[in-house]
């Protein structure tokens, strides 16, 4: 099957992973990527892995409302059908910082500029699914529906990427009750050899720490959740691995993803 998938976060990593793995099965991938140079040198990597067949590329950073409207715009014009979206953006942020929206960065990068594009795609989706890359780190947090803002004097960086975390596991199980024709699920890739992460120590951590999983290995689980049958997947499910997997409580509340689903709409102006 000739699939378009869009992956986010697609210039390293995880992301770059998988779609290079998808362009060698044949599929139509689209990369977006946030740095220009580590972008092209992803797209060179994923025409290799498709030999030779052109993938879509696009430059957005998610931190930017704007610039996810323009994306969304983009892909609106560029494809009558999005057969997956890997919604895999995102990272831990060391230092507090607000966007220029007005929230907080890693809440934004990882969780409501991914919310506003899944949105804004949601028609091109019908029929097809949302993988999200979510993190057993959210049992270290959970999101505020009613301070997307942060607080600089109480700020945390892990527990605040955990509540992001948090919150793609929710917005995966609330799209699967919202949007019954689109398969949505989320995944923990593990803890992943990468440059992920904002500051030094973090850095040295996820390239250097002895039990970490291979972008590879990270990457074939997201291909397997974009394209295993979809009466193979739990809709709605956190996976770790091949299983569907209960997450922290406040993650599995419907209740508390409805509350947050109605907070991103206010915050991203759907």
């Amino acid at each position: 099957m000739d699939r378009t998938v869009v992956i986010t976060g697609a210039s390293s990593g995880v992301g770059l992973a998988a779609a290079e793995q998808l362009a060698a099965q044949g599929d139509q991938v689209v990369v977006i990527g946030r740095n220009p140079e580590r972008l092209a040198a992803a797209v060179a990597r994923v025409r290799q892995a498709g030999n030779g067949r052109e993938p879509g590329q696009f430059r957005a950073d998610f931190e930017s409302l704007t610039e996810v409207r323009e994306l969304a715009r983009h892909l609106l014009e560029a494809y009558p059908k999005i057969d997956v979206l890997a919604s895999n953006a995102g990272g831990m942020i060391a230092n507090y910082r607000r966007t220029a929206d007005g929230h907080e960065a890693t809440i934004q990068g990882n969780h409501l500029g991914p919310f506003l594009l899944a949105n804004l795609l949601r028609e091109r989706l019908a029929g097809g699914r949302i993988v999200s890359t979510a993190s057993d780190a959210h049992r270290s947090g959970r999101p505020d529906p009613d301070n997307f803002s942060g607080d600089h004097r109480s700020y945390q960086g892990f527990r605040t990427y955990g509540g992001a975390k948090s919150a793609n596991i929710m917005f995966a199980a609330e799209a699967a009750r919202r949007w019954p024709d689109v398969t949505s699920v989320s995944f923990h890739p593990g803890v992943v050899r990468t440059n992920f992460g904002d500051g030094t120590l973090t850095r040295l951590f996820y390239r250097f720490a002895p039990f970490l999983v291979t972008p590879e290995k990270a990457g074939a689980l997201l291909v397997w959740l974009a394209t295993a049958p979809k009466q193979d997947l739990v809709d709605g499910g956190y996976y770790v691995g091949h299983d569907a997997k209960k997450p922290a409580s406040y993650a599995a509340d419907p209740a508390a993803a409805a509350k947050l689903w109605a907070a991103s709409e206010d915050a991203v102006g759907i």
